[in-house]
């Protein structure tokens, strides 16, 4: 498997192989990117973020606290999306905890956008 490590700017291509059942990361020049190779393996995550709507009809941007199983970003989505947050929350306004009982809470990032006016 080929892969570009995102764990720091240097962006390193790492090939990702299983030999003698043992996982082998190469091209990584740290730690993190032998981590990162590892994880990206044997159970991608990835720190999701998303809009949702406020109770006032404004677009509000959130994401997940903790980084969700790749192959469970799309079911996080829906969530978000079956959500409402309170009408003007502040950041770091946590919207719902343990999404789907993964761990990861549903956070609010910014500030909500203004009204629009026609």
């Amino acid at each position: 498997m080929k892969t570009i490590c995102i764990n720091c700017p240097m962006g390193c291509p790492l090939d990702i192989t299983e030999e003698d059942g043992k996982i082998v990361v190469r091209g990584y020049t740290c730690k993190r990117g032998l981590e990162y190779g590892v994880s990206e393996y044997t159970a991608p995550v990835r720190t999701l973020t998303a809009l949702m709507m406020s109770a006032d009809g404004r677009v509000l941007p959130v994401k997940t606290s903790a980084p969700v199983p790749k192959d469970r970003m799309f079911d996080v989505l829906g969530r978000i999306r079956e959500l409402t947050a309170p009408a003007d929350p502040g950041i770091g306004y946590v919207v719902e905890k343990n999404t789907l009982g993964l761990g990861a809470d549903i956070v609010v990032t910014g500030r909500p956008a203004p009204h629009q006016t026609k």
